[in-house]
């Protein structure tokens, strides 16, 4: 029977700190590549502050009840390299580790600094979620914060290698089951994940998902970043198409506005990028397959927002058609793009405060405990586990944003 699950080490698994480094090894488990007969797998750690953030610390979240004061969190969390079978992978890990697992995974280019960020600094979101989770942000590989470039000699990984990554960071976390949170491209591998993993995810929160083959357009704008990228690394073209990608007209401005703050720093933000790293990825995705038969095998809840001027708002209504409608909402966000985390996150939380309800989960001013003992939403009745017991119609919702705010 799944259930939410925290261990603070895995069987076989041992930890310890050497000379401030954490260190974690598991013995008999599953080997990385390279790790010949060794048979276990190392990480080391290392604290990264968000630049908006970097003023205070985040300490653990172990009381009854969490007062969040978003001024003094930092989101960049603790970062972890594990080497999986099918490479490495950055992990940074925020909160209570006996706390439920809730997994994220960005868009193309983007880690966790910039694509969650904006959602854990809207202070009602962070409250809901650092008070009911420990949050593992998975990273693509080399996306993490100074990444370095991947060896030419490495293949590139395919989206199911990217899959069974997260399979072997659970299993090196000691984690049953978990919560999943992805935008576009990691909102694909999540949902890829769930499909082959389907007793390890309780739930699914996707941020204007891919679920099918890339169409013509995609596949020929991918392939025109992939070879500018080669040719002349993170050019001004490429980064004018990904934040087409990203965001919505409103905040990109034009010839007479100017780009607004999130999409300013967004732009800086891909200056930093290794563009070899996100050419890997863009090949990974550009070869994706359709997981639309697939969809029906879900076994978990799903709650999806897609922005109304997003280039995947087509998919993601296709993909919500595809699914069990009992278990699964579509949310429209108004004058929104594709990444609604970071650019109109207010417009998730009720939504997902909803959501969680069907697992017996709430904001800290709600409940006078911690969700720290294992939960099982399939012991919940089925009445209680349809999209209108959620709050959430599966027509789509217009929350429309004030821009002038």
């Amino acid at each position: 029977m799944p259930r939410w699950g925290s261990k603070q080490a895995a069987a076989g698994a041992s930890w310890r700190e050497e000379e401030g480094v954490v260190v974690g090894e598991t013995g008999g488990g599953r080997r990385g590549r390279g790790s010949e007969s060794r048979g276990h797998a190392s990480l080391t750690a290392k604290p990264v502050r968000s630049a908006a953030a970097a003023a205070a610390g985040m300490g653990d979240s172990g009381g009854s009840v969490v007062s969040v004061d978003v001024e003094r969190i930092s989101f960049g969390g603790k970062e972890h390299h594990i080497q999986t079978n099918h490479g490495s992978v950055s992990v940074a890990i925020h909160g209570d580790h006996d706390k439920p697992a809730l997994i994220t995974y960005p868009d193309i280019a983007l880690n966790h600094m910039s694509c969650f960020q904006g959602l854990l600094f809207c202070p009602e979101a962070a409250s809901l979620l650092l008070h009911n989770f420990c949050i593992y942000h998975i990273s693509p590989p080399g996306h993490e914060l100074g990444a370095a470039p991947i060896l030419s000699s490495t293949p590139v990984a395919s989206v199911d290698d990217l899959a069974d990554q997260i399979a072997d960071v659970l299993d090196f976390f000691g984690l049953d089951s978990v919560m999943c949170l992805g935008v576009t491209a990691g909102a694909y591998i999540l949902t890829l994940f769930a499909t082959k993993y389907r007793e390890r995810v309780l739930g699914l929160i996707l941020v204007s998902p891919l679920c099918k083959a890339p169409s013509w357009s995609e596949w020929f704008y991918n392939k025109v970043m992939s070879n500018l990228l080669y040719y002349y690394g993170m050019c001004n073209v490429v980064k004018d198409i990904l934040l087409q990608r990203y965001f919505g007209k409103g905040v990109r401005g034009g010839s007479t506005e100017p780009e607004s703050d999130i999409v300013q720093a967004c732009r800086s933000f891909l200056d930093q990028r290794q563009c070899m790293n996100v050419w890997r990825f863009i090949q990974t995705i550009n070869e994706r397959k359709d997981l639309t038969e697939n969809l029906k095998q879900l076994q978990c809840r799903t709650l999806i927002f897609v922005g109304e001027n997003s280039q995947f708002h087509a998919e993601a209504v296709h993909m919500t058609a595809k699914l069990d409608r009992r278990y699964s909402a579509l949310v429209e966000v108004q004058a929104c793009g594709s990444v609604v985390t970071e650019e109109q996150p207010h417009a998730m939380l009720i939504p997902m405060e909803y959501f969680l309800m069907g697992y017996g989960l709430y904001r800290p001013s709600q409940i006078n405990c911690s969700p720290r003992s294992p939960l099982n939403p399939f012991c919940i009745s089925p009445e209680l586990l349809s999209p209108e017991s959620m709050g959430v119609k599966l027509k789509p919702i217009k929350t429309r944003a004030n821009l002038k705010a």
